[in-house]
């Protein structure tokens, strides 16, 4: 069993923030990602935690990559705004440009932000949750290498192609779901490797297009969607949304741009913000709160249900308050690259 420490959300954020800016990166993407990282930590999102810090270094390795970028915020007169990375980290970028979408949003009703030549390594729930968090629905897309064999086929074309979604509620959180349209994530199979666990059925398929177990085999090979031509569809959906929509690179791309196979994909991320005041009928500005919480009182009657993202708000007041585990070998790499003298947490 892989040996573990607790550490506080502030000791993961200094952690992360300390390794990167050690590695060139400016404090304004350092801050950036970091923030990011620690709310994947603190939500119990692992994949998307410190276990990333590793790939926003390793991108460095490209030399496209910018860690010292200035987000360009492009707005005018219409409802889409656009954000230009300057090959630096998305994290920054939705920085630079939520602000501008969420004023935007208020004033035609429905807005977009566009967010292209950018490195997305980071989960997409964040910035829906902040956008739903203001009041708003908010969708937000983006593709990544590609990894996935579409519907029938055995080669990787689509990326895990993940999709989020918020909806404001009345209560300490709002409705928030995050998923790729692919069986699992990349980064669990990662894991998955590391730790020596076999995957699940229907995961994936190996080089030769049988279906393994395998994590290596199906790093080899490719992911499957989920719900076959199904996820598939969807996957299909936000490259479109987040590739040719916005004059981006499809997923198979960003990997012929990733030369020292690093796994960083490059590309964009599209977000829909839509104020519901806009849509209600007159006199009705405030019902879809109440009209949503009737619904989800209608699906936890039943006995086995949840709302999407109950546990990993659970994990939120759990980490909140007792410190999160983190994988001691990753802590120690992470802790020489920040070029940290104190000790940071106690073995689990």
């Amino acid at each position: 069993m892989r040996e573990h420490l607790r550490l506080s959300l502030s000791e993961i954020e200094r952690l992360a923030f300390d390794a990167l800016l050690s590695a060139g990166f400016s404090a304004a993407q350092a801050g950036a990602i970091a923030d990011n990282v620690t709310a994947a930590e603190r939500d119990g999102c692992t994949s998307h935690g410190l276990y990333r810090i590793p790939f926003y270094l390793g991108a460095l390795a490209n030399q496209r990559c910018d860690p010292q970028a200035v987000p360009e915020l492009i707005v005018n007169e219409r409802a889409v705004v656009h954000v230009d990375a300057g090959s630096g980290f998305c994290p920054l970028a939705l920085r630079t440009g939520l602000p501008a979408l969420t004023e935007t949003a208020r004033r035609h009703g429905i807005a977009a932000l566009a967010i292209r030549r950018t490195y997305n390594i980071a989960a997409l729930w964040p910035e829906v949750e902040q956008l739903a968090a203001s009041g708003l629905v908010a969708f937000a897309f983006t593709g990544s290498n590609a990894s996935v064999a579409p519907a029938g086929g055995t080669r990787p074309l689509y990326g895990t192609n993940p999709m989020a979604f918020g909806f404001p509620r009345d209560g300490p959180v709002p409705f928030v779901f995050d998923q790729a349209s692919s069986a699992c994530a990349r980064g669990e199979i990662e894991l998955r490797r590391r730790d020596g666990r076999r995957l699940e059925p229907g995961w994936a398929i190996d080089a030769d297009g049988w279906p393994t177990e395998d994590p290596a085999a199906a790093l080899d090979g490719a992911q499957l969607p989920f719900g076959g031509h199904k996820g598939a569809a969807l996957a299909l959906m936000v490259e479109l949304l987040a590739g040719a929509l916005i004059g981006e690179l499809f997923s198979v791309e960003s990997s012929e741009r990733d030369v020292h196979g690093i796994g960083a994909p490059f590309g964009g991320e599209f977000l829909i913000a839509i104020d519901p005041g806009a849509c209600a009928a007159p006199g009705q500005s405030a019902i879809h709160t109440a009209r949503a919480e009737q619904l989800f009182e209608r699906v936890l009657a039943q006995p086995g249900t949840r709302l999407p993202s109950a546990r990993r708000h659970a994990a939120r007041e759990r980490h909140r308050a007792d410190g999160v585990p983190v994988d001691a070998e990753l802590v120690g790499r992470l802790r020489a690259r920040a070029g940290s003298r104190s000790g940071i947490g106690k073995a689990t």
